[in-house]
Formats: structure tokens, sequence, C-alpha cells
């Protein structure tokens, strides 16, 4: 089985990457983050023309995400029911036979001293929430998306210059370890534990992927009986390059199930 992430920056913009990239690759699974489309725009046509089922949940403009799944889900929800939607649709939650997938697009934060990064943190403490009240870690469970954080020095291009700045501060690594240590591993880690590798090359730099100025905010995570039957994970460059490419690409996790 393969389960794939892509923060799309504009699923429509982006959708003859996503059909080619799909057409080869073929995950049961795909999570979008960044559709920046109205649910009633959602390009589902051409998906299920490829046999996907869509589950999505979107706004104009900003945010959006969405399951693509070659099996249709038992259930789907979004949001975390909890009555604040300040910042959009930003989770959405598919359930399977065996499986379930929380499919995140984190808030951003701005800058350190910004409410939004204090929001940010919230929502860290939020999302625990929500999987204590949800999932247990004995279950087959996928937490992935866009985290908008780096976790370590070997995620960011330049760890010293990066440090204390958003995507790569202290307290977004407390917040994000609060939430991997209620049961998740991180899949790319567990099979490339040294390897310099990003997601992530902003448009602001020039030449960005070229120079290596990436990071890997990107995560696929899973609970500890699925991360055990995990036999690969890694990240397709090539789709960064190609004509209108989102900043983002994508990050597949494979499984023997």
């Amino acid at each position: 089985m393969k389960i794939a992430s892509f923060n799309a920056n504009g699923i429509r913009a982006r959708l003859p990457i996503l059909e080619k990239w799909l057409e080869k690759e073929r995950p049961e699974i795909l999570c979008v983050q960044e559709t920046k489309v109205q649910d009633k725009d959602f390009p589902r046509r051409p998906f299920e023309d490829m046999g996907y089922h869509c589950s999505f949940k979107g706004q104009k403009s900003y945010n959006g995400v969405a399951i693509l799944s070659s099996t249709k889900p038992q259930s789907w929800s979004d949001g975390f029911q909890d009555g604040d939607d300040k910042e959009g649709p930003r989770l959405i939650t598919a359930r399977f036979d065996n499986l379930a997938v929380v499919n995140t697009y984190i808030p951003q934060g701005r800058e350190p001293d910004s409410e939004m990064f204090v929001y940010k943190l919230d929502w860290f403490e939020r999302l625990k929430v929500y999987f204590g009240r949800n999932f247990t870690p004995a279950q087959n469970l996928v937490w992935t998306g866009d985290f908008n954080v780096a976790p370590t020095a070997i995620d960011v291009y330049d760890p010293e210059k990066l440090f204390g700045h958003v995507g790569y501060h202290p307290k977004e690594h407390d917040a994000l370890k609060t939430v991997m240590d209620w049961g998740f591993e991180d899949i790319f880690r567990r099979h490339h534990p040294d390897t310099k590798a990003f997601t992530f090359w902003d448009y602001r730099l020039r030449g960005g992927l070229k120079r290596g100025l990436g990071w890997r905010i990107d995560h696929i995570c899973t609970t500890a009986g699925l991360a055990a039957h995990s036999t690969a994970c890694w990240i397709d460059t090539e789709p960064r390059q190609l004509e209108r490419p989102s900043d983002h690409t994508f990050i597949v996790a494979e499984f023997d199930l």
C-alpha cells in the first residue's frame, strides 16, 4: 500500500501535475493540502475517472484539505469538531476497514511574536486532544500533511541561520513532540535516519531547488503497529521541477498490508 501527501498550493492549478503523478504512482491514498477551492468547484471528475473517491473540505483561495482514495471510506469528517474553525478547513479524517487517516494543513504561524504563532501552538494542542478523543495508539492510524515544522537540524538547509524562525522554532519543536509522543513515528526518519532531504522550497529564494535551499515540513507519521509494516518512505522531487509547480512536492510511504 502506498500513502502519499502533497501540498498542492491550489489543486486546480496543479491538476496536470497531479494527474500525471497519480497515473505513474497509483497510491491507494493521497492526502492533499491547500486545495484553495470551494467544495462546489472541487475538480472531482478527473480523479473519479482515475478510480479515486474524493473526500474534501475547502474554501475559496485559502486552505482546504482532501483525501483521494482508491477505496471508498467507511466515513469521513472535517475539523476538530470542537466548534472553532477560525482558520478554515485544515483537517480531514477518513476511516477505512483497518486504517484511519488524518490529513492536516497546520497553520504557518507568520512570526514568532504574532498571535498567529500562538494560534499555531494551540492548534497542535487541540490536535493532540483530537487524537486522544477519537483514537488509540494501538490502532492503525496515519497522521500526515503539511505540518509547517521542520523537526531537526537536517530538515532545513541552514539550521544556524533559520533557528528561531517560524517553521524551525523551539516552541514549535516542543509542540510537535507533544503530539508525536502521543504515539506516532516519523516514517521518513525510520527509513532515512541521517538523510538531508526536503519537501518544500520557497518560491522567493531564487534557484532554491537547485541550490538545495529547502525544508522538510511535509510528513507521514503513523502509530507503532503500522510503522512496523512500513517498507519504504521517499520524497519525489521531480514534480517540483515541472512547469507551474507547487512550492512543495510529494512524500510517499509504502506499507506491507
